[in-house]
């Protein structure tokens, strides 16, 4: 059985980066609306599609005893709720599903390219948790994953790379190799060429503020300009706090709650759940729940060290 704590840190790092993101999302708007919806009735803290859309695929996964993308896309659009946040492509895409469209037709009707968006990221850490030590299944999955709601190119590289650098994480490789090991499968240039800044700032222990992270990584919601910078992230501040990371996130400002689940999947990854802020945790939403899945994932996977991740 693998490390249960680091599991759970994963996907517990991963919705309470996305409840603490999500009130600076968006513009003035967004955030008021965020501010109203954004707690339930006995005040926890709500999170957002990224984790709704991550305990989706953990679930799928437990239940069909693999990645089945035919069950899985029924579930995701059994999940959508508005109040969650999703963007507009994917509510549109997840309500075409719901009617009965396949989802092979349904991921191109709204992007003709597919999707381009961080989506299939945000969500991609699980896969990194349920295949850690199987690289090829890893990047299989992470793929035919994310095509259902995303079929454009960097949108696939970018969940391939959260969910290798997830397993990666839990696996305890350090820091500074990560970068490498990620490039040698990823298929675009765009994303090697930040892994290779990311890697420099890594192994040079540079601290660069906010706006360079952003003006050279990026923090947008595609998956180009936000995939990169939660990883760089998730393992800058590896020995750091995890409110310190969150903190510097906010100020990098952009897609707030995705990159913090990402990045927080990652640091929960490393360091568990034990290092996770407990005052945040009490007054997380459905944290039984999140605990139940997340212990499920680590009673079914390989032990640790039978197989070499990447």
């Amino acid at each position: 059985m693998m490390d249960r704590n680091g599991v759970t840190g994963s996907l517990l790092g991963l919705a309470l980066g996305d409840a603490l993101g999500a009130p600076y999302e968006g513009g003035p708007l967004e955030q008021g609306l965020w501010w109203l919806i954004g707690k339930t009735r006995p005040g926890q803290l709500c999170w957002t599609d990224d984790t709704q859309m991550a305990l989706d695929l953990a679930e799928s996964l437990l239940a069909e005893q693999g990645l089945q993308p035919d069950a899985l896309a029924r579930r995701f659009a059994a999940s959508y709720r508005w109040h969650r946040g999703y963007g507009p492509g994917a509510a549109r895409l997840l309500k075409r599903i719901k009617r009965g469209e396949d989802w092979r037709q349904a991921n191109r009707a709204i992007y003709p390219d597919g999707s381009y968006g961080n989506g299939a990221a945000m969500r991609a850490p699980v896969i990194g948790l349920y295949y850690v030590g199987q690289t090829e299944a890893l990047i299989e999955a992470a793929r035919l994953s994310a095509q259902i709601t995303h079929a454009h190119p960097l949108a696939i590289d970018g969940a391939v790379l959260i969910a290798l650098a997830t397993s990666l994480a839990l696996a305890s490789v350090e820091p500074e190799a990560i970068c490498n090991r990620l490039a040698e499968h990823c298929q675009t240039e765009l994303f090697q060429a930040r892994l290779a800044l990311a890697e420099g700032w890594l192994q040079s222990e540079a601290a660069p503020e906010p706006a360079e992270v952003v003006t050279r990584l990026g923090h947008g919601i595609a998956a180009s300009e936000s995939v990169v910078t939660a990883i760089y992230l998730g393992f800058r501040f590896i020995d750091k706090p995890f409110l310190e990371m969150q903190q510097f996130i906010v100020r990098c400002g952009g897609d707030v709650d995705t990159i913090g689940a990402m990045a927080g999947a990652i640091w929960g990854a490393a360091r568990g759940l034990n290092a996770l802020p407990e005052e945040y945790l009490e007054r997380l939403e459905q944290r039984q729940r999140l605990g139940r899945v997340a212990a499920q994932l680590a009673d079914r996977l390989v032990p640790a060290g039978s197989k070499s991740t990447g």
